[in-house]
């Protein structure tokens, strides 16, 4: 009895409804039906839902309305299929998918809940639960605060953007401004996908990389104790087939040096200058116009090396200049610039190489990024620089990240292959006395 006393003591302390709370569902119903003394301008009513649950009950407003004529009492829906019927059933399919997937995690706990617990869970507010926008505000904070330390702001920005869309494909898709983890249907991704590619255009890429940090966020709110399931954690993202490297040809890469640009023109000027400096130093855009004074220094021989660390990794990247970069950056020299190189908008900069290929009747597309991949496969593998000092002139943290960039190209394969025939002319081919070998041996 002093057991009783003191549980009720408790309940009441904490704010606590006193109602006999029970862990075992001998009784469950869901009614939903119209609160018809409340019509709106247009007419309709507020569609409530009550949830019983033993001898508890609660009762909540499904945040949508309807005309009373279509509303079917006995099957808690709209008739007919019309438009609106159809959307507000979907949403009503979805609410009651909440409760049960409510009941159903309460149940699994093996703790004591009552039917405002169900509501509470099923709204997304028991025991102030987390939902998933409110995870991305946490990991939007942390990584601002790593940002320069082990992240970057296009991590940071990129996380923006996911939460964003997030904002804008619950409401769409739910009707509701934020979701709980224990609201989030099975289908969740496959609508976002719908959502991210049919809805807003989005390229299957981008979508991978949206994926990728919903996964992120479910896997944090697992972590922090947020949540007592991990979603999404077996969920494999499609396969997207890997394109080759877009490299600018060397016939393209002639006319847009020797293209002539109007003095008139500063800007296409600047333009042609930041894709040249990719294409002699394999800087990515954000190093381009990130480098000072400070980076450049000579060797014993002489020579002018350009050291950085790369803002994307952190890791250190060494080039040694050739003559076309050094006289690059003394032209920029006296202007004043606190970079060797001048900063351009990076929509401005797409804009401006599309003008100047159209200008030098380049047979491709050019941007900035394909000035890396001509320094890593034209200027240096194409010249038999080994593959590991090209990965550390790029500033990769391994040489596989460098195969990307390196792309052999075809006269390169055809003087390797070459190189091949005439070392092996010699050999012949030899079967082991158990034929399940193949042993080279060379004429005497």
């Amino acid at each position: 009895m002093k057991n009783v006393i003191k549980r009720e003591q408790c309940k009441l302390a904490c704010g606590l409804p006193n109602v006999n709370i029970l862990s075992k569902v001998s009784k469950f119903k869901v009614l939903l039906y119209l609160k018809k003394s409340n019509l709106d301008k247009q007419g309709k009513a507020p569609i409530m839902g009550r949830i019983t649950l033993n001898n508890s009950m609660a009762q909540f407003s499904c945040k949508l309305s309807c005309n009373p004529k279509l509303w079917n009492s006995r099957s808690g829906r709209l008739d007919g299929k019309s438009k609106e019927a159809v959307e507000t059933n979907a949403k009503i399919e979805r609410i009651l998918l909440s409760v049960n997937s409510a009941v159903d995690n309460l149940v699994k706990r093996n703790v004591d809940f009552t039917a405002m617990t169900v509501k509470e869970m099923m709204q997304g507010s028991i025991n102030g639960q987390v939902t998933l926008l409110q995870v991305f505000d946490i990991l939007l904070e942390d990584t601002k605060n790593r940002v320069g330390i082990d992240r970057t702001p296009a991590t940071y920005t990129c996380i923006r953007q996911v939460k964003d869309s997030l904002a804008e494909f619950i409401p769409a898709t739910y009707g509701v401004r934020d979701m709980a983890f224990s609201q989030m249907p099975n289908q969740f991704i496959s609508d976002y996908e719908h959502f991210l590619i049919d809805g807003q255009g989005k390229k299957a890429t981008t979508a991978h990389k949206y994926f990728t940090y919903l996964k992120l966020a479910c896997r944090r709110a697992y972590k922090d104790g947020l949540t007592d399931k991990y979603l999404f954690a077996r969920y494999k993202e499609p396969t997207i087939p890997k394109k080759s490297p877009r490299t600018i040809t060397p016939e393209n890469f002639q006319r847009i040096v020797s293209l002539q640009i109007p003095l008139n023109k500063p800007s296409l000027m600047i333009s042609r200058d930041l894709l040249l400096i990719a294409c002699y130093t394999g800087m990515a855009y954000i190093d381009a116009v990130s480098v000072t004074q400070d980076n450049l220094s000579y060797d014993e021989q002489g020579s002018l090396w350009l050291k950085y660390k790369r803002k994307k990794t952190g890791v250190q990247a060494v080039v040694k200049l050739i003559p076309e970069a050094i006289e690059l950056f003394d032209k920029y020299k006296d202007a004043g610039l606190p970079t060797l190189m001048p900063r351009q908008n990076d929509a401005f900069l797409l804009k401006n190489l599309k003008k100047i290929a159209e200008m030098a009747g380049c047979t491709q597309s050019i941007s900035h990024h394909m000035g890396r991949h001509y320094y890593a496969s034209i200027l240096t593998l194409s010249n038999d620089v080994p593959i590991d000092v090209i990965s550390k002139m790029l500033g990769h943290t391994n040489v596989r990240m460098t195969q990307v960039y390196a792309m052999v190209t075809q006269d390169k394969l055809f003087e390797e292959a070459d190189k091949f025939i005439e070392a092996t002319k010699d050999f012949v081919l030899v079967l082991n006395a158990n034929s399940k070998a193949i042993v080279n041996k060379q004429r005497q």
